[in-house]
């Protein structure tokens, strides 16, 4: 069976830092940059890319459908 890994796309743009998504990560997967977007909010990203299982946490609990998840087969 081929093993699954996960990764997310923010759209950066519509990211208000909320940082609901990086509390709710179970594997400490993603940060909150230090860039700001347009709007002067930092924004989440993936910081720890390799520990993301795409479990969809983060695009579960983001109040304004930033965060899309994506599986891939290893």
């Amino acid at each position: 069976m081929a093993k699954m890994k996960g990764a997310i796309e923010v759209d950066t743009e519509r990211c208000k830092g909320c940082d609901v998504c990086t509390k709710n990560c179970p594997f400490g997967v993603l940060s909150m940059s230090k860039e700001v977007n347009s709007k002067g909010y930092p924004y989440s990203y993936m910081q720890y890319p390799d520990q993301c299982t795409g479990c969809a946490s983060c695009g579960m609990v983001c109040p304004d459908g930033c965060i899309r998840v994506y599986k891939i087969k290893c």
